[in-house]
């Protein structure tokens, strides 16, 4: 991490604890200020390598760089402190801010939570602010690694979600019955997070995000289902493609083509995510299966489908852990709307390099470690062999005409809290 944003992130997270200090009420007789606000630490020191230099192997789409063959701390490692204020006995104020591998290449902290929650009785929860995305299991605590099991969370499935908190509001209400506890959680909001890809910066500031998710647990276990509905208030960046292929079609009357450009435009398009999986955590048992379903208007991403399967067995403070993960898309009929003809081969030839940019198909298998070396510090050793398609190029930076999708990623984790 470089030492300017270290510092900055330092001279943050003070900042926090004392603005939090000096707003925190003075206490009850007989009960310390401590029992109202309370600032906690988290972070990961992280470094992973890949086997093939032909590709960059990167967490999720937010990250501009990722592993190479050299060893790099910049795909996994983290810190972030969060403070919580207990301002009455329904009101809770929360804020958090995280310093990680950013889309502009820098670790400058960002305020990645920050909301009020009010709790009016038992079974209802509102929160209003800057609230996780958390439509996809586990999807608000990405950034915690020691809260899950593995290195990280399995790129197949999580690699699409780069966006990890919205602008809005949520309100979930619970439903205690006899063996069980239902839950219904319905939010919305706006999405504030940048992508990079090979077409360009992909911008969701300002996209509408809505859903509602569905959970249950039963002792040791817990089931949950969503549906997500993201609609894009930016065209992604395409270097420009698209209005060539636009000027060309005016210039030599193909309409088609205009309409094909049209169709690679995502302002205003809906993308729909679908989800659904359990968790199993019993004694020394840990078992995970998710399964999701993306579905986009636009013809510049293609649906996919993505699912993962983990099971771990803690032997006193170790934990090894097996897993699988997978990923495949699939491409709509498509054309540049353009003959196909000497004189329109350079066109045609760059419309169906935007649209294979977003192919998924690619499964890996993961093994690894835990060891819990004591309370809140764990380290993990991980192992995961990347089988894909050559022509499956989403989820990794920076491919070269010569990657062949196959890689294996060596990774080793220090996890705290604080």
């Amino acid at each position: 991490m470089p030492l300017h944003a270290t510092s900055r992130f330092r001279l943050l997270a003070l900042g926090l604890g004392l603005v939090a200090a000096c707003h925190a009420p003075a206490g009850r007789a007989g009960e310390s200020a401590g029992d109202e606000f309370s600032i906690r630490g988290f972070g990961t020191l992280g470094m992973a390598r890949s086997t093939n230099g032909e590709a960059q192997f990167t967490r999720d789409l937010s990250q501009p760089h990722g592993a190479g063959t050299s060893w790099s701390p910049r795909i996994d490692s983290s810190l972030g402190v969060q403070a919580n204020w207990l301002a009455s006995p329904s009101i809770e104020l929360v804020g958090q801010a995280l310093s990680k591998y950013h889309a502009d290449g820098s670790f400058a902290p960002q305020l990645s939570l920050g909301f009020a929650k009010w709790s009016p009785d038992a079974r209802t929860q509102i929160r209003a602010g800057r609230i996780g995305a958390d439509f996809l299991m586990f999807a608000d605590s990405r950034s915690i690694g020691y809260s899950y099991l593995p290195v990280r969370p399995p790129v197949e499935y999580f690699g699409q979600l780069f966006f990890s908190a919205m602008d809005g509001a949520d309100i979930s209400l619970s439903f205690p019955l006899e063996s069980q506890v239902l839950q219904a959680k319905l939010f919305a909001g706006r999405l504030h997070e940048q992508a990079p890809s090979a077409l360009g910066m992909w911008d969701t500031s300002g996209s509408k995000i809505a859903g509602i998710i569905l959970s249950t647990q039963m002792d040791a276990l817990q089931l949950r289902g969503s549906v997500t509905n993201l609609r894009f208030s930016h065209n992604h960046d395409l270097a420009g493609f698209d209005q060539t292929l636009r000027q060309i079609g005016t210039a030599y009357g193909y309409d088609t083509a205009i309409t094909a450009a049209n169709a690679l435009g995502t302002k205003g398009t809906n993308s729909t995510y679908y989800s659904a999986g359990f968790v199993y955590d019993d004694g020394p048992l840990l078992l995970q299966a998710m399964f999701n379903y993306i579905r986009h208007q636009t013809n510049l991403f293609q649906n996919s489908t993505a699912a993962y399967f983990l099971a771990g067995y803690r032997v006193h403070s170790l934990t090894p852990y097996l897993g699988y993960s997978q990923v495949h898309s699939n491409r709509r009929y498509s054309s540049s709307g353009l003959p196909d003809t000497a004189a329109f081969a350079a066109v045609n030839e760059a419309y169906e390099s935007v649209i294979a940019s977003s192919t998924l198909q690619q499964h890996t298998f993961t093994t690894g470690l835990r060891w819990d070396l004591q309370r809140n510090l764990a380290l993990k050793l991980q192992w995961d062999a990347v089988r894909g398609k050559p022509r499956s190029r989403f989820l990794v930076s920076h491919p070269s005409a010569s990657w062949n999708g196959k890689t294996d990623v060596f990774s080793v984790t220090l996890d705290f809290l604080f």
